[in-house]
């Protein structure tokens, strides 16, 4: 198979097997994209008369048909090929013979690159939107179904203050919905085109780059060719910083199921179908599910941190460095998607163990309570109110926790928790998501002719 480089030398085997990696494997999630950035970049070329008409219909032709091979999983990239974009322009020499070489004209591997995975970050960040959303969803519903379920809030682990149920998944609702607001950042800033800053500086031609990015669907053109090139890396860190803040909502709502689940809090149960067992202990039934989900943001974060080192300092321009930051952003994007759906599930199906709330209440939990109450019935100081409390604590009674929590009717406390705004929130920018899911798929249709 001929290089894209390929001039009067061969790369040694070793060296070739090293720098190659895992990228044919990783490209051949970026093939539908290097499609359509190559029929976007074909037209372009017509427009300034490097293909005719007939040149780009027979360029288009086979382009769609490497695509239908690659939906039916019959178009491969080897390891010869070296990535997506040596396997789809030497199909189409193969194909087209000479025409199939003029399809690079104005353009570097390294835009390519970088277009083909603006477009692929783009629609798998929409689709971790909408499944972040989703969450949010069962999460409010679950809040707004056990709103008045008390619940004892902790502090330092330990038993604090009286709470609810609905409290404690309506924070993860707004947890969620304010991570939310760091994907769009990073959808916005991902959904600008590359295409045309070539080797970081320009190529001498009178292509319109504003014309792909049009046909391409962007939101613009990331205008200095340069900057385009030293993007790569910090765009897919953006990303993988807003997944993060996803994963680490999750593993700390998934460490509060493990830990309340268990049988000596018996707040919650789980569904025993989303618990494996043990090979050796016939009882148990794990969370395991919730243990790799609190693990595998570590997986995230880690990924983070690689691809932050990976550019550091980095000079300007393309550096072979840049190939390293595909895997992290992918691997995250799959381990954010992946997470999301399992706690979805869980909390679809989780338990809600009413009698072992209540009974897990006890007096000390209404002293902070009681001290305000000293405050607003008998006016004394808080410093001395909480002082008096605290030398009568074992002459505390016990609670209604219900009426307690429902009392507390202040903004955003357990009496009053807001829900409606949330609720508001989640229809908005669902209907957001699917907004750009269709505009996105009317791109695509025109592009493609159908």
């Amino acid at each position: 198979m001929t290089k894209l480089w390929e001039k009067d030398y061969q790369l040694d085997q070793q060296m070739e097997r090293f720098t190659v990696g895992d990228d044919y494997l990783l490209d051949r999630k970026l093939i539908r994209a290097d499609v359509l950035g190559s029929i976007a970049h074909a037209k372009m070329l017509s427009t300034i008369e490097i293909l005719t008409a007939e040149e780009l219909a027979k360029l288009k032709k086979c382009l769609l048909e490497i695509l239908s091979q690659a939906e039916k999983g019959e178009f491969q990239i080897r390891p010869q090929d070296e990535d997506v974009h040596t396997a789809v322009e030497n199909a189409l020499t193969k194909r087209l013979g000479e025409l199939g070489k003029k399809i690079h004209t104005g353009r570097s591997r390294n835009d390519q690159v970088l277009v083909d995975i603006r477009i692929y970050t783009r629609e798998r960040l929409l689709v971790v939107q909408e499944k972040v959303l989703a969450l949010a969803k069962t999460l409010l519903n679950f809040a707004d179904q056990n709103r008045d379920v008390p619940m004892p809030g902790r502090t330092h682990t330990q038993r604090a203050m009286p709470s609810s149920v609905g409290l404690w998944a309506a924070a993860f609702t707004e947890s969620l919905l304010d991570d939310l607001e760091l994907l769009k950042t990073a959808y916005f800033l991902n959904n600008q085109s590359p295409l045309g800053s070539a080797a970081s500086y320009g190529v001498g031609l009178p292509i319109d780059r504003q014309l792909v990015s049009d046909l391409l669907g962007f939101d613009r053109v990331q205008n200095n060719v340069l900057y385009a090139n030293n993007s790569r890396g910090k765009m897919e860190a953006v990303v993988v910083f807003a997944l993060s803040q996803v994963t680490e909502d999750l593993a700390k709502l998934s460490g509060d199921l493990i830990l309340f689940s268990i049988p000596e809090f018996g707040y919650f149960t789980l569904p025993k179908e989303y618990c494996p067992g043990s090979s050796i202990m016939p009882q148990k039934q794990n969370p395991g599910p919730l243990e790799l989900v609190r693990a595998r943001s570590a997986r995230v974060l880690s990924r983070l941190f690689q691809l932050i080192t990976t550019i550091r300092s980095l000079p300007s321009g393309y550096n072979r460095d840049f190939q390293e930051t595909k895997g992290p952003l992918m691997e995250a994007l799959e381990t954010t998607e992946a997470s999301v759906e399992v706690v979805d599930r869980i909390f679809q199906n989780l338990g809600v163990n009413r009698d072992a709330l209540s009974k897990s209440f006890t007096p000390e939990l209404f002293a902070a309570d009681r001290a305000l109450r000293l405050v607003a019935e008998e006016g004394l100081p808080f410093r001395d109110a909480y002082r008096k409390v605290a030398s009568e604590l074992g002459q505390l009674k016990a609670e209604d926790p219900r009426q307690n929590i429902l009392s507390k009717r202040h903004l955003g406390a357990p009496g009053n928790l807001g829900l409606e705004k949330a609720k508001a929130r989640i229809e908005s920018e669902t209907e957001r998501v699917r907004r750009e899911q269709e505009r996105l798929q009317q791109v695509w249709e025109r592009l493609l002719g159908l």
